[in-house]
């Protein structure tokens, strides 16, 4: 990672490379995140609906679908629907450069090879992940406004009130650490894992770049579920 930076100091190309980033991350990523978004709001209001109504609190269930999705929810899922797509797109693209040896003419013209191709998706994912985090958050709490107001009779004044009332700076705060955090580390991961496709793996080739594919999806994606077990625990 220290290289990567490093490598990018004084590219003329940084800035291209950086939006080529943005969007892969971010255009391409942007429908899976508004579905899983969606319903991930409306499967939290009909579930926190029946819950709340059991204790007659259909009151606060604003609060329980922003609080579960700021604090939690959000900043995971986006980042595993963000792996699912980019990060697992882009372990490929480096796997198949590395077994072409693109990255070995890269470095033959004298090119840091870690600055041109990884430290821009780093750059990227800091400020991709949070803001497809709070995208993901917007569009949640409309789910469950949708399932709250509209399926279920609850006031929508009610719901939005108690929505504004429940999430605190501290929680937002919260939400875009954890979202910079799994986005650093993620891309991280991928991108070791491209680049040295041909170290990790005893197959070669296609199969070499499939297997670095797979283990650099399912390390991400655990790595996001115990970062954000320990996020969580230093920050409660």
């Amino acid at each position: 990672m220290i290289a990567s930076f490093r490598g990018a100091i004084g590219s003329r190309r940084l800035p291209r490379r950086i939006v080529r980033a943005f969007y892969e991350q971010g255009a391409l990523c942007l429908p899976v995140i508004l579905i899983v978004g969606i319903f991930t709001g409306l499967v939290l209001g009909l579930q926190g609906y029946y819950v709340l109504s059991r204790f007659g609190s259909e009151g606060l269930l604003g609060a329980l679908v922003s609080l579960s999705l700021v604090r939690e929810m959000a900043p995971v899922l986006a980042a595993l629907m963000i792996v699912g797509q980019a990060g697992s797109a882009l372990a490929a693209e480096l796997g198949i450069q590395r077994n072409s040896e693109q990255i070995v003419a890269l470095e033959t013209m004298g090119i840091n090879s870690h600055g041109y191709l990884v430290s821009p998706r780093l750059l990227a994912a800091l400020v991709v992940f949070p803001l497809q985090t709070a995208l993901f958050v917007a569009i949640g709490l409309y789910g469950g406004s949708l399932s709250g107001s509209v399926l279920l009779g609850v006031d929508p004044g009610i719901y939005w009130s108690a929505v504004e009332r429940a999430v605190e700076m501290a929680d937002v705060r919260e939400c875009f650490i954890k979202a910079a955090t799994f986005g650093l580390l993620t891309i991280s991961i991928c991108s070791y894992y491209g680049y040295n496709a041909h170290r990790c793996s005893t197959a070669t080739g296609a199969r070499a770049v499939s297997a670095s594919t797979t283990r650099a999806v399912v390390l991400s994606s655990i790595v996001v579920l115990a970062v954000d077990y320990a996020i969580t625990s230093f920050l409660v």
